[in-house]
Formats: structure tokens, sequence, C-alpha cells
């Protein structure tokens, strides 16, 4: 019996195993859940792990480092400053209405009015 289907064998980088590995080393990680979320069969991964044991290869992902980046803060408007805004689309028009926060009242009788 013969079949139509042709099978091919993925491939895989290093660093992509590499990261593979690192991800199922940290603390707490499943290995089945880091090979599900990568779409690989947990059996690879284990034979990856493995492999990297028995080389005595540390992760080269646990050696990236964290580098926090100072940004300046973004100046904060105040609610009152800013208004109360409102998209509306329909179809392929889009309309932006900016109403303004002391006139609360009058925009929900208004949203009301539009929404019958």
């Amino acid at each position: 019996m013969t079949s139509d289907k042709t099978t091919t064998r993925r491939r895989y980088g290093a660093d992509f195993k590499a990261q593979v590995v690192g991800e199922c080393n940290a603390r707490g990680a499943s290995v089945a859940k880091v090979a599900m979320s990568h779409g690989i069969n947990t059996n690879v991964v284990h034979g990856w792990r493995k492999l990297a044991r028995e080389a005595g290869a540390a992760s080269p992902v646990s050696s990236r480092e964290f580098v926090a980046v100072a940004l300046p803060a973004a100046p904060m408007q105040s609610f009152a400053e800013r208004g109360i805004e409102v998209e509306l689309r329909r179809g392929a028009v889009t309309m932006k209405i900016t109403w303004p926060s002391s006139a609360t009242v009058d925009f929900a009788a208004w949203t009301r009015e539009l929404l019958r």
C-alpha cells in the first residue's frame, strides 16, 4: 500500500535548539509546555536536552542579561485636559469626536440619542 503523502523532517538551527533547551532549564519550567509552545514534540526536546547534557554545554540563553533602559517619563495629561474621546466606525467611514470633560452630562445625553 503506497501513500501520496510525503513526509519531510523539520530541521532546527543550533540557536533555536539552545533557546528551547534554555527555556526548559528555567526554574519551574515544564518541558512539555515549552515544547508545545514551539509546536515541537516533547520527545524531540528531551533528546536535545540529553545532547546538551552530554556535551556539557551550558545554556547560551541563560547567559543573556537584562539591560534596563531609562526612558523619559511621558507627560501625563489630566482627565480634564484630555476630554472624552470617541471613535465611531460604520463601514469605511470613521469619525473621531473629542468632547470636553466638563460637559459629561451633555455627552451622556448625546450618546443616548445616538444609540436610539
